[in-house]
């Protein structure tokens, strides 16, 4: 059998897993695990749903986090990245056709993987891009998912080098113009930690570039005009007042303030019609707040365990004052 997951001498497989392949409703073979926890009763299942350009191996640490405190992990590559099926020949684009193949994708795995073989109650940890999928699917999801937790959800965009508004617009003609499979910029910047708007603990930093330079076939370069045009759809349907409202599944969105991807400002705006939702900011922290240092890593774990039932050995903690 072909190897599923990879290991770094800094980063290995956790144990106790099953991995493999499931087929979507088009035919694509989407890259999945499911790792359990060593306790004989556990006390749910944590979805997880990647950013853009991520894959299951990032996440070895904070599954490790999450199965240590009694609860098992499922979580799948995106269509399109990682060691899933790639949707065009040039594989290090990323793309996507409609966004709600995402969705249908979601469903498939809970429907495929999740139901049949882990555990209830079902949470979902969305970071990025999969907290905009979580938003997008979540008025569905009441029946099958219990609670969840958004990490600076994909709901606007800062720190590129033209505006949300010039990208947009560019995205869109280039869509319109059948050209949506092109990116906007061909340049594939070498990873640099001293201007990464991404994480300020240079460890894990090194750790996730070393990973990518291991295995660049899990990698991606910069997304398609037809991926942008697509995302910025979601993010206006989804942060709408009516789709907000739409929402019963208590939520909670942990927001790193110095967020050099999604504006900390969008993700407290968004708190304001949520009201499932719950805003957890913490302070000082960059975009990828479980790829942070320590101290902004324990306050989102903190948060996280405060809100998922049962996984905070049984002490109940006030939410709202992890973010300070």
């Amino acid at each position: 059998m072909d190897q599923v997951l990879y290991s770094t001498p800094d980063n290995p497989v956790p144990e106790n897993r099953t991995e493999g392949f499931f087929e979507t409703y088009d035919g694509h073979r989407l890259r999945y695990a499911v790792f359990r926890s060593g306790g004989q009763v556990a006390k749910g299942t944590v979805v997880i749903i990647h950013g853009r350009n991520e894959y299951i191996e990032k996440y070895f640490e904070t599954i490790r986090d999450l199965t240590g405190q009694g609860l098992w992990v499922a979580t799948f590559d995106l269509r399109g990245q990682g060691g899933s099926s790639r949707l065009l020949k040039r594989r290090n684009h990323g793309h996507i056709r409609r966004f709600a193949d995402y969705e249908r994708d979601l469903d498939t795995f809970l429907e495929k993987i999740v139901l049949p073989d882990t555990r209830l109650p079902f949470y979902l940890l969305g970071h990025s891009t999969g907290g905009l999928i979580a938003l997008s699917a979540a008025p569905y999801l009441t029946t099958r998912i219990d609670r969840m937790v958004l990490s600076a959800p994909f709901i606007g965009l800062t720190g590129q080098s033209a505006s949300p508004r010039v990208i947009r617009t560019l995205a869109g003609a280039l869509t319109a113009a059948g050209l949506g499979f092109m990116p906007l910029t061909s340049k594939l910047k070498e990873p640099d930690f001293r201007d990464n708007p991404l994480t300020s603990d240079e460890t894990r930093f090194e750790r996730n570039v070393a990973m990518m330079k291991a295995h660049p076939e899990l990698t991606l370069g910069p997304p398609t005009a037809r991926w942008l045009t697509e995302a910025f759809r979601t993010m206006d349907r989804v942060t709408s007042p009516n789709h907000l409202f739409s929402i019963t599944i208590p939520t909670i969105v942990i927001a790193p303030t110095r967020d050099g991807v999604v504006p900390y400002t969008a993700q407290e705006r968004l708190s304001r019609y949520f009201r499932a939702g719950q805003l957890v900011p913490i302070n000082g922290a960059r975009h990828e707040i479980f790829q942070e240092r320590d101290i902004y890593r324990a306050a989102a774990l903190a948060a996280f365990h405060a809100f998922i039932p049962g996984s905070d050995a049984e002490e109940n903690h006030d939410v709202a004052a992890l973010g300070t």
